[in-house]
Parts: C-alpha cells; structure tokens; sequence
C-alpha cells in the first residue's frame, strides 16, 4: 500500500503543470486530494481524471475569499504550497503591479493557506508541509528579479516555518527545481537562444518535466523522510 493512501493533501496551484501532475500522482495512489486553482475548467478536468480529487476554485490573491474557502476543511495530512507566478521583465522596466501581484500570489498566499490549515495539523500532532520554490532562489536570472525575489523569500520563510512547526511535529521542506517544462516554463524557456545557455549550466544538461518534480514532492510525504526537517530538494 502506498504510503500516502488515506492521507488528505492539499495542492495549491493544482489546475496546471506541476501541481496537476502532483494531484493526480497522490490521488492515483489513494490519498484525498484538495486541489486549489482559480480557473473552474482546470478543476473539472483533474476530477474527471480522478474522482479522489476535491476541487476548490479560489483567487489566492484575495486574502479573505481564500480563508473563507478553506473554512471547510476538517481533516489535513499534507500540504503543497505549489501556487506560483513568473511576471519576467528586465529591472528597469517592472512595474509596481508586477511586484505586488508577484509577492502576492508567490509569498502572501503561501502565508495565508499555511496559517489557514496548520492548526489542524497541530491538533493531529502531525503533518508534512512542501514549499515549491525554485533555483532561482539561488542563482540570479536576468529579467528575473522579481521572481528570484519571491523565491528567495520562500526558502527564507520555510527555515523559520521549520522552527516554529517542528515541535509540533511538522516538518516543512522545499523543492528547488530548475526549469521545469510546463505551459508557463515553455513559454520562457523554449527559444534556443535563452534556454540553452541555461542547459549548460545543469549537469545533466536538459530541463526537468513535470512528473520529475512530482515525483520529489511525492516523497516528502513518505516515512522514509520523517525525519527531515528543511531541506533544499534541487
């Protein structure tokens, strides 16, 4: 039996790219998904693909409607704050729109979703919590800043997260992957010219899939890592 079978999990930004492909790999192998997106389209498909996934369609910019939709939940094992967005643009040109929506969704939900649903993991005396974050975290992307900003943030607030949740038996980790090939990677990372220098840089010289990334986030709910407590997953 897979270890994450019977276990409740909720993935933010579920409705696409890394987070649809995690949904499905936890609810293919029996855990109850809440899956999180804003865009109602997105939701029904992941059901269809399996009837293990509970969607719930929310703005997790809006930081009340994002309370008031989680309200319902009684029981949670695991949490993925995957939700993310890219707004690229060189330093000189971001606008004050992109900064405040950027933190918004990258760092401010991140907060909001994870105070909403810790105390039940507290009550339980358990839980496992993974923040999606990226490389860009630790190496500079021209055109990037912005984005390395809220990334960095993330790895920042999961140490403290780790601190204040470990006595209550929670552990809290990261996932740093490098570019990863959804919609929202290809639309940045496809052209030659920009992406392959970038290659060079990884060792195994390509850029990770979706099922890659998936497959780490599926492991931090596992009893193997009980044990770890924040940690840069790259």
């Amino acid at each position: 039996m897979s270890c994450v079978a019977g276990k409740t999990i909720l993935v933010t930004g579920a409705g696409q790219g890394i987070g649809k492909a995690l949904c499905l790999k936890l609810a293919d192998n029996g855990a109850t998904v809440i899956a999180l997106s804003r865009t109602q389209n997105h939701l029904d498909e992941l059901v269809h693909e399996n009837c293990n996934i509970l969607p719930v369609q929310v703005d997790l910019s809006n930081w009340q409607e994002t309370k008031q939709a989680l309200t319902c939940i009684n029981n949670i094992d695991g949490l993925v704050n995957n939700a993310g967005i890219a707004l690229n643009a060189p330093l000189l040109q971001i606008t004050e729109e992109q900064i405040d929506r950027s933190f918004n969704i990258n760092v401010k939900a991140l907060i909001n979703v994870t105070q909403t649903v810790v105390p039940k993991m507290i009550e339980k005396k358990q839980g496992s919590i993974v923040n999606v974050s990226s490389q860009a975290s630790l190496a500079g992307l021209a055109e990037h800043t912005v984005y390395c900003g809220t990334k960095a943030a993330v790895d920042g607030l999961t140490r403290a997260m780790a601190l204040e949740l470990g006595e209550h038996n929670i552990r809290v980790n990261t996932v740093n992957p490098t570019v990863v090939m959804t919609a929202m990677g290809k639309q940045v990372w496809s052209n030659p010219a920009k992406g392959n220098p970038l290659k060079e840089k990884i060792p195994l010289h390509r850029f990770a899939g979706t099922n890659s990334v998936r497959s780490s986030d599926h492991a931090d709910f596992t009893e193997e890592i009980k044990f770890v407590c924040f940690s840069l997953e790259k």
